[in-house]
């Protein structure tokens, strides 16, 4: 999936960008385009199931047009919902830094005093911010025993840079755990470099090196800073996008916060307007993290961030509401689940064209021929969790791959979409 360049072409790439310090920049305005996927994340407000996203309204309050009574319901729903749910699972002592993480940027966006944010647990009520340093510090811990973090690297880079652009000083310790994941080259998701992971690693860490918390090892917070920017620029394919269409977003907007050159970027963000006029960006989750690249801007901005004279003209205009009439023709899919111990079965449906993946797996369900599966909510919409009675479970460090003829999808179960016969593999795997 990633395109390896000769060494010395990436090297140059990285001394050049740090020597610069310019953000990526394009000459041509796109705020059309841009004002459109803000109109679909407003959308996706009055439509979304389950719990309220705070990486949606990240990038919402990220973007240069607010529709400004939206926003601030949503914001009541994030304090509401998903602050109650974030206490459940501290009264649980589950680990939920990752969330925690962008509730807490949700809420800096907004300008809103962390400070008044508390959770109780054991009779004992400590604020926002302290938990998140408690819940790192836990997970800093856990690395040191066990060589990974109780999450994983992605949610503990979120937690390092949410604890920065909030002002708070991160713990040289904590920082440094990261510093040594990226050097050792251990953001991985299964077999394959997690794109998604540097990307986050790398806005944490520009963030820990701009308020000048790491001065003991700041020739090495460079060095690895430089080597994830390598990283990125490595796995650029041919058509632009870094991963894949989905890591791209998070991956310029971590270029954009390590200063890469306008010639870095260039290509990325043609991609990227280019799946946006397509109408590859159908999940909310994907939007929220392209938005923000596509105006040049990325979650570091948080930290600078002000809400005055906020833009308040985005209007939404009222849609009718379509109805999507199952297709005609049918295409013969074949599912194969494969279990942890390697076990292998087979089974086949006949599903209408175009039907999603999770609409396949349920007409398949149906038959009742052994096929069973449950699913669990995410930001990114609907996961399985568990197939044929086996689970996949986080805390387990395993989790179900998905693929179709042999290449793993990039798309969740809602998004997949099912538009010839083929052959749909469901892993139970290792990461």
């Amino acid at each position: 999936m990633r395109l390896h360049r000769m060494l010395s072409l990436v090297i140059v790439a990285g001394l050049l960008a740090f020597a610069s310090g310019k953000p990526c920049e394009t000459q041509t305005s796109n705020s059309e385009l841009h004002i459109s996927l803000n109109k679909n994340l407003l959308r996706s407000l009055e439509t979304q199931e389950g719990l309220p996203n705070p990486s949606v309204h990240l990038a919402l309050r990220l973007s240069n047009f607010h529709n400004l009574a939206m926003e601030s319901e949503h914001l009541n729903k994030l304090k509401n919902d998903l602050h109650n749910d974030i206490q459940s699972s501290l009264s649980n002592s589950q680990s939920v830094v990752g969330l925690l993480s962008l509730y807490t940027l949700a809420l800096k966006s907004s300008c809103y005093d962390l400070n008044t944010i508390t959770f109780t647990v054991g009779e004992r009520s400590e604020t926002l911010l302290t938990h998140l340093k408690k819940q790192m510090e836990q997970e800093k811990e856990h690395i040191a025993f066990s060589h990974r973090p109780l999450t994983n690297y992605y949610q503990y880079s979120l937690g390092v840079l949410a604890l920065c652009v909030s002002g708070i000083r991160v713990n040289h310790h904590v920082s440094n755990k990261l510093i040594k994941a990226a050097e050792h080259e251990q953001f991985k998701h299964g077999d394959t470099e997690s794109t998604d992971t540097y990307a986050m690693a790398g806005m944490a860490l520009q963030c820990v090196k701009d308020a000048g918390s790491h001065v003991q090892n700041a020739a090495e917070l460079d060095t690895v800073l430089s080597k994830i920017q390598q990283k990125l620029l490595a796995s650029r394919r041919n058509d632009g996008h870094i991963g894949n269409e989905f890591s791209t977003g998070l991956a310029v907007q971590a270029l954009l916060a390590m200063g890469a050159p306008v010639s870095e970027c260039a290509a990325s963000m043609e991609a990227m307007r280019t799946d946006a006029r397509n109408n590859r960006y159908n999940n909310a989750m994907a939007i929220s993290q392209v938005l923000p690249a596509l105006q040049q801007k990325s979650y570091l901005t948080v930290k600078s961030k002000e809400c005055l004279n906020d833009d308040d003209t985005l209007v939404l205009e009222p849609i009718d509401p379509m109805v999507v009439l199952p297709s005609p023709t049918k295409v013969t899919v074949t599912v194969e689940v494969v279990t942890s111990s390697g076990v292998a079965a087979l089974y086949s449906v006949e599903v209408p064209k175009g039907s999603s993946l999770l609409e396949a797996l349920g007409l398949l369900k149906m038959k009742n021929v052994g096929f069973t599966f449950d699913k669990e909510s995410s930001l990114w919409g609907p996961f399985l969790s568990v197939v044929n009675g086996e689970q996949a479970r986080q805390s387990d460090r395993r989790y179900w791959h998905l693929s179709s003829d042999g290449t793993a999808l990039s798309e969740g179960v809602t998004d997949f979409k099912i538009d010839a016969a083929q052959k749909i593999t469901l892993k139970n795997t290792i990461y």
